[in-house]
């Protein structure tokens, strides 16, 4: 239950259209240096939610005041979060795929670790947010909760690079977003309202 509670909650977070995944999706659907990209964003979701796990678990064990604020801050980003996707949602964009693709693949690599670790959301997200999380599970729970996000991450990328001809049509319509952003925003409004009442 913990490592599904993991899973679903990175995915949700994940998916959510935006730099790194139109990246993503475009060398999919060029079929071009796609394990190097997906391996290099899963791999660094994987780093960054483990270093979150271990820093932020000896901060909130050993201190509840601490523990309090990640709870109740980890609980107002969540519903900031519901609340952008809900906008877009409500005013969906389209994923276009830019026809013009890197020469080589040190270019790609470095383009997705930009995409990957210029974005100040990711700290949000995996650092603080998911270990914020994954440390509501205690001292053994706080790992299961990481494979369980680690997982989704790998999932989710492998899923996009190597699906992306048959996602790719689907997702370069508004609606598919709309849909999608709208059970983002369900699902992030729910974890906020379980982590202040839990």
């Amino acid at each position: 239950m913990i490592l599904l509670a993991g899973f679903v909650t990175t995915l949700s977070m994940i998916v959510a259209i935006g730099a790194q995944n139109a990246f993503v999706l475009r060398q999919g659907l060029r079929r071009e240096y796609v394990l190097p990209v997906v391996l290099v964003c899963a791999l660094s979701d994987a780093l960054l939610i483990s270093g979150g796990i271990a820093g932020l678990g000896a901060l909130l064990t050993s201190n509840p005041t601490a523990l309090a604020i990640a709870k109740y801050g980890g609980a107002l980003f969540l519903f900031g979060y519901a609340a952008v996707a809900a906008r877009r949602a409500f005013r969906p964009s389209s994923l276009t795929v830019s026809d013009h693709a890197p020469a080589a693949l040190r270019t790609v690599i470095l383009t997705c670790l930009g995409f990957t670790y210029l974005n100040p959301h990711v700290y949000l997200d995996t650092v603080v947010l998911l270990g914020s999380l994954a440390n509501q599970y205690g001292t053994d729970g706080r790992w299961l909760y990481g494979i369980g996000s680690v997982s989704a991450s790998f999932v989710w990328f492998f899923s996009l690079g190597y699906f992306a001809g048959k996602l790719g049509p689907v997702f370069a319509r508004p609606r598919a977003w709309q849909f999608l952003d709208g059970g983002i925003a369900v699902a992030m409004a729910g974890l906020a309202t379980w982590m202040l009442t839990a």
